[in-house]
């Protein structure tokens, strides 16, 4: 349903009276001057001897100065949670100023190293920040999966309340496919505490947006269940409307199309006189509306629209179904109350130390005292002590997260298996072996559980539901699949949208430092598609959510699924990723290993990201030689976790064969055709290209982390050439020739698949058994 709210009549004051609205606007107009204030001494007061442009959006703060104030200081609860656009960054920093939260130190260091971010990081800025954004569509969606990750906690282990999610976003950002991904996935429209608040100034970063896409916004959310609320109008232009010439003028404005509105809030009043009226039978009517209107008052009722007046934004904030997700369209000029407002080119513009000093005398302030507060006892005072008390929020006693075994004591597996197996047979095996950690166990797919081998643990455990839904297979005898939905579920269902999967895992992974309530997830993508969902990985990583991203199956290895369906380029993706450490096992027992250090890292504030990749190859178990001695297990343990393990040692090695993945089989074959030759090849198994990586960094001093690995797996004295190989891009690995400055031939993929048989598809990349050899012979012969 779509509802058009009005704004209060020119006599009325929205819901609290004209005294409480008089004080909200000398709160609004302070949040504005501060928000103008922060961006203007970054830019032309500090210091800056490198004279590049700091930067900071003005323009973009101004229009959100009046959201926002009634947001804070009238809606708000300290349950709540609130997405702030990225370029409003100011606005928050502002208010947050205000209630007390940000010290005053701070008000300069916009931009500055160690000082108030570019845009608001729950990571880095000084004060109270309840989502990072800066990446447009990111920061407006990750509410809808902290809604989900509030239930979730609330649902299994209670103290996540019952808050709204606010997203304050731009018009220009629902460009973004992310944004209708989101909104369309089968589990938002049960989310009734999202609300989202559309800054809708009806300009981009270069430009005012072309034609009139509100009515087919609106539309488009109400269609995907969402109450849909539109603020357009404030009281000034309402009460105009309902003049004589009122209907044309309001049918007018209706029908402008975005620019040409835009340039009339550039004209003067004698060129608004002329244009505003239009052309055809209404032209009369409107001249004759507007005639007895002085200059002053025809300027600012062009300008009064619903998202600028404070007492209809608090209307809106109350009227909010909580059965639903909301959107409110609030319409607002971009630049509101600056010399700028309304320029097509106003993005990134910065006022002029004269236009400082005009808007200073207008909001009554002085330039001189740019961040003086209000005064004790003044009404203003009160008001932002009285909010900063209503939001003050209770501390939570962090949870430590639960032990997680390094080692399952399990026998070394035999037969044939995959990577991808391992991983369901080890979180069945947690449930067994240790329950308080499996209950802390959270696992995401976007529709591909049981083809990445989570159906033994979807069946144990169940899905994640707001409510129990009858399973109407439960009876089939042919369904292998028990799709159980309830409240209790441990695995969360989503559409087949990679950025919502990653999004709501970043959410699942930041509960430890929301509510004190730590949780383990892991999330199941094809590995093809991680390149889809890397930007808001990342960003739920920048973000402090520590997560599990597990692509299965990968690579070439894919042979008969052809080009399309093989990943290249992920497996250096994980050494690429601050936060994140990255596996690639090739046995299942290392899989075992590496996924329980990865669970032990989440939860924690020292902890840590990882990205699993796996494969369906199916591969010989025994090859992996797991030591049946308890100490000489541990130490292969270690090794496998810490990045790489000697597999196979020759008594006289001229070559050493580095491998990872579903590669290590062609590794040993090619060790031991080489052996057959006379040149002894020692065999490395890769666990870890990034934890051999950061050993290296460490060895040079470039890191604090740990480079014992090194030495048990490259020792100095068995320093031979090095051919290396794997199922992705070759320069994964090339680095290795660094550990002690061998000479090194990398195997890999560099180019689009082909489908075929494993065996031709190795071949046509030059990964093969036969290329291996011929590798190592080229650098020992």
């Amino acid at each position: 349903m779509v509802t058009e709210l009005r704004s209060s009549d020119v006599d009325g004051a929205g819901p609290g009276g004209q005294e409480e609205l008089a004080v909200l606007e000398a709160v609004e107009r302070r949040v504005l001057w501060l928000s103008t204030a922060i961006i203007d001494h970054a830019n032309r007061v500090r210091p800056n001897p490198s004279g590049l442009k700091v930067g900071g959006h003005q323009a973009s703060s101004a229009s959100m100065t009046s959201i926002m104030t009634a947001l804070w200081f009238h809606a708000l609860t300290a349950e709540d949670r609130v997405s702030v656009k990225p370029h409003a960054s100011p606005v928050l920093h502002a208010i947050n100023y205000l209630l007390g939260e940000l010290d005053e130190s701070y008000l300069t260091t916009l931009r500055a190293f160690g000082g108030l971010q570019s845009y608001p990081s729950r990571a880095k800025d000084p004060d109270p920040v309840d989502y990072s954004t800066g990446s447009v569509g990111i920061g407006a969606t990750a509410p809808l999966w902290g809604a989900l990750a509030r239930r979730y906690v609330e649902g299994h282990f209670g103290g996540a309340g019952r808050g709204r999610q606010y997203s304050l976003l731009g018009d220009a950002e629902l460009d973004e496919g992310a944004i209708w991904e989101a909104i369309q996935d089968p589990m938002v429209p049960s989310l009734g505490e999202a609300v989202w608040v559309v800054d809708l100034n009806r300009q981009s970063l270069d430009r005012v947006v072309p034609g009139i896409a509100a009515d087919r916004l609106r539309g488009m959310f109400a269609a995907a269940g969402w109450q849909v609320i539109t603020l357009k109008y404030g009281n000034v232009l309402r009460e105009l409307f309902g003049r004589p010439g009122g209907e044309a003028l309001h049918a007018r404005i209706d029908a402008m199309d975005n620019p040409e509105y835009q340039r009339l809030l550039r004209c003067s009043a004698g060129e608004l006189r002329e244009r505003l009226p239009g052309t055809g039978s209404t032209a009369g009517p409107i001249a004759d509306l507007i005639a007895p209107l002085d200059d002053a008052s025809l300027l600012a009722a062009l300008r009064n629209l619903g998202g600028h007046d404070i007492g209809a934004l608090m209307e809106a904030f109350d009227s909010v179904d909580d059965t639903r997700p909301t959107v409110i369209f609030a319409y607002t000029v971009k630049g509101y109350g600056l010399p700028t407002e309304g320029h097509p080119q106003n993005h990134s513009s910065l006022l002029t130390a004269d236009q400082m000093r005009t808007l200073a005398d207008r909001l009554g302030t002085d330039p001189g005292r740019p961040w003086a507060n209000f005064p004790g006892g003044s009404p203003e005072a009160a008001r932002c002590a009285a909010a900063a008390r209503r939001l003050r929020r209770p501390g939570h006693a962090a949870l430590q997260a639960p032990a997680v075994p390094a080692d399952l004591a399990r026998p070394a597996p035999t037969g044939s298996g995959n990577t991808q197996q391992a991983l369901g047979r080890v979180l069945l095996d947690l449930t067994r072996r240790a329950p308080e950690a499996a209950a802390r166990i959270v696992t995401v797919s976007p529709d591909v559980s049981s083809t990445t081998n989570l159906g033994g643990w979807l069946n144990k455990v169940g899905v994640w539901s707001p409510a129990e839904r009858p399973n109407w297979f439960a009876d089939d005898a042919e369904t292998i699949l028990h799709w159980r939905e309830r409240p209790t579920g441990q695995h969360v269902e989503l559409g087949i949208a990679e950025t919502n999967l990653v999004g709501l895992l970043g959410e699942l992974g930041a509960t430890w430092s929301r509510w004190g309530q730590p949780l383990l997830p892991i999330g199941v993508v094809y590995d093809p598609f991680v390149n889809r969902a890397l930007e808001p990985w990342s960003f739920g990583i920048y973000a402090g959510g520590q997560s599990i991203l597990v692509g299965t199956p990968s690579g070439v290895t894919l042979a008969p699924e052809g080009g399309a369906h093989q990943s290249i380029t992920t497996p250096s993706l994980g050494i690429e990723q601050p936060g994140c450490v990255t596996y690639e096992p090739a046995f299942a027992i290392d899989t075992e290993w590496c996924l329980l250090a990865a669970l032990g890292n989440l939860g924690r504030p020292d902890g840590s990201s990882a990205y699993l990749r796996l494969s369906t190859r199916p591969v010989d178990q025994s090859a992996a030689d797991v030591p049946g001695d308890p100490a000489a297990r541990e130490r292969r343990r270690r090794q496998v976790t810490a990045g790489a393990y000697r597999l196979r040692r020759h008594e006289k090695p001229v070559v050493t064969l580095a491998a990872m993945g579903a590669l290590v089989p062609e590794a040993l074959a090619a060790a031991d055709r080489l052996a057959a030759l006379g040149h002894g090849a020692d065999v490395v198994c890769v666990t870890s290209p990034d934890l051999l990586f950061r050993a290296l960094q460490a060895r040079r001093g470039l890191s604090q982390d740990p480079d014992w690995v090194l030495d048990q797996v490259f020792p100095a004295d068995r320093a031979t050439p090095l051919v290396t190989v794997l199922d992705g891009h070759p320069h994964t690995l090339a680095f290795l020739s660094a550990v002690r400055n061998t000479p090194v031939t990398t195997l890999g993929v560099t180019r689009f698949g082909q489908s075929g048989s494993i065996e031709d598809v190795y071949r046509y990349h030059g990964i093969d058994t036969d290329s291996i050899v011929a590798a190592a012979l080229d650098l020992v012969d």
